[in-house]
């Protein structure tokens, strides 16, 4: 192998050249104490940065191995890791000089999940292997190789030895950061053999600092769960944590405006994901393939079997195989329900101010002047109870201005100031007094979920497949856009990076006109289950900017993907 002396000499060989000269750079180097890799180097100074990786041995980076021995206490680790080296990144970027990126030093930027990333992966042995961009810096288009070696030479070893060997940590918050994952992972075991689908622990910091930040508000109302919903669970390290257990079944949140309803429940859906120390959030645990339903006016629906809802169409338009590519609010979200049947969810997330009306409800007064066999929609309301008892999905459901599902929930609980009541009993007292019409609803087939995916040949004539991500709002593959605004699970924009190389890799290697969609999925899942990310990463090296989406987000993107041919 390459040592840095010859990486430095061979800079200095081409300074002052050419900028395509630093193509010679590409290449393994020993630096002290880990291996710099410079995997791809940028064509020019104003194009997307050249991509490095650091790779550290398991014995220099010194990590004791029961912080990194199961998977959930090594994803965290990873995640606490690219933090530090991002903080220390952060002082240095910019600071050489030069035309265009010159200069930059960049690495993943994680919010308050923490979701299994490329940025950094620890490898068996407990080798850690960082991976970033850089600028290499130029004049004009003139390459600058001293600015270049100030980078790789003194800000980059710093970086990698301040937060990559385990010595120059506090080993106290490496600790706590191993400890807090075993204890989210402790919750997350136990939600099924509780009867529970959600755990909110007291003393949780639900609200957030502002619409465009994730952070925790100051001085907002702590949580704390009405004595009768309340649990108490022995967690291995933290000790004895009580908090508001959510039962399955069919859980009713209500209240009045402002009062913390939505709030709740956004912190539920993205109590998918472990949270950071600190965020408020920590111990918010929701079961793993808790699904996000809303109404989804215009988007594609290709051969999705919505008829347990809809049916008997005047115009006669099939509702087993409905096809249509700008779907209404009562068949999208329709759809949404049975695709996430699909995906084996075993929780529903509604908010009323996201659902089409005409979907969840139809009050009494509509149902006594439009008879039921005039209207070709069965709303929620009446597949709720049958999706808990005939299918084991529940639901927890935000309403503010219906009261129709008193009759239907298992658990009522209104939030008051942001604090939770249980009025479960008063509920259905008052609900006595309005009552549902008595006319019985047919129990519905099981939706068919074989759903053939053809191939796309265009994917196999083209080498060059090009693929974008726009923020957290959509991917473009080949230039077809794949909207994904009301994917509300998808916490960061390498979730959507992952989900383009996850379609490209699809349609080239596993679609073939005979599997099933569900086919396809479960196999990009083994195969990310086997290799991580890195299996679906075809380039001659593995970017650095990927985070593991959930298998819900993988069918809700190629479910969301125009061009798919069902």
């Amino acid at each position: 192998m390459k040592t840095f002396t010859d990486l430095r000499d061979l800079l200095n060989r081409i300074d002052h050249r050419g900028y395509p000269a630093y193509k010679d750079t590409r290449g393994a180097y020993q630096f002290d104490g880990y291996v710099l890799s410079i995997d791809h180097v940028q064509g020019d100074p104003f194009a997307a940065p050249s991509k490095v990786s650091v790779h550290v041995p398991g014995k220099v980076a010194g990590f004791p191995e029961d912080l990194y021995d199961k998977k959930h206490k090594k994803t965290a680790l990873q995640d606490f890791l690219i933090r530090q080296f991002a903080k220390q990144v952060e002082a240095f970027t910019f600071k050489a000089k030069g035309s265009g990126k010159s200069g930059l030093m960049s690495v993943s930027r994680c919010g308050q999940e923490i979701l299994e990333r490329t940025a950094c992966e620890i490898e068996k042995g407990g080798a850690v292997v960082v991976r970033m961009e850089i600028g290499f810096p130029a004049n004009g288009r003139t390459i600058n190789s001293r600015e270049l070696i100030k980078i790789l030479f003194d800000f980059l070893p710093d970086c990698v030895k301040k937060s990559l060997f385990y010595r120059s940590l506090n080993p106290q918050a490496v600790r706590k950061v191993a400890e807090l994952a075993e204890d989210q992972q402790y919750i997350r075991d136990e939600l099924p053999k509780l009867g529970l689908d959600a755990f909110v622990a007291n003393g949780s910091i639900l609200p957030r600092e502002s619409g465009v930040s994730d952070r925790p508000m100051r001085n907002a109302v702590s949580f704390q769960s009405p004595k009768s919903l309340e649990v108490t669970l022995q967690l291995p390290n933290h000790g004895e944590l009580s908090g508001m257990g959510i039962r399955r079944g069919i859980t009713l949140v209500v209240g009045g405006g402002y009062h913390g309803k939505s709030t709740l429940l956004k912190a539920l859906e993205l109590g998918v994901y472990n949270h950071i120390a600190g965020d408020g959030r920590e111990y918010v645990i929701t079961d793993q393939t808790a699904m996000k339903i809303r109404a989804e006016d215009g988007r594609s629906i290709k051969q999705v079997d919505i008829s347990m809802f809809i049916n008997n169409l005047p115009n006669k338009k099939d509702t087993f195989h409905f096809c249509t590519e700008d779907a209404s609010g009562s068949t999208s979200q329709a759809a949404n329900v049975v695709e996430a049947m699909e995906t084996g969810t075993r929780l529903m997330l509604i908010d009323e101010d996201t659902s089409a009306t005409n979907f969840m409800i139809r009050d009494e007064l509509m149902q006594r002047v439009v008879n039921r066999d005039s209207e070709p929609i069965t709303p929620f309301i009446d597949r709720v109870q049958e999706l808990s008892s005939g299918y084991g999905i529940s639901t927890i459901l935000v309403a503010g201005s219906s009261g129709s599902y008193f009759h239907k929930a298992d658990c009522i609980i209104q939030m008051d100031h942001y604090l939770p009541k249980d009025i479960t009993d008063f509920a259905k007292k008052e609900a006595q007094a309005f009552p549902m019409p008595d006319e019985p609803v047919k129990p519905s087939d099981k939706p068919s979920f074989a759903r053939i995916v053809k191939p796309d040949f265009s994917f196999k004539k083209n080498d060059r497949i090009k693929t974008k991500t726009l923020g957290k709002d959509s991917i473009s593959i080949n230039r077809d856009t794949i909207d994904l605004r009301y994917v509300e699970q998808l916490a960061d924009t390498e979730q959507l990076s992952a989900l383009s190389s996850l379609v490209k890799y699809a349609q080239l290697h596993l679609i073939d006109g005979k599997r099933t969609l569900t086919d396809v999925v479960t196999l990009l899942c083994n195969l990310l289950g086997q290799k991580g990310l890195a299996g679906v990463c075809e380039g001659s090296y593995i970017p650095s900017g990927l985070a593991m989406p959930r298998k819900q987000e993988i069918y809700a993107c190629l479910n969301r993907y125009r061009s798919l041919k069902l």
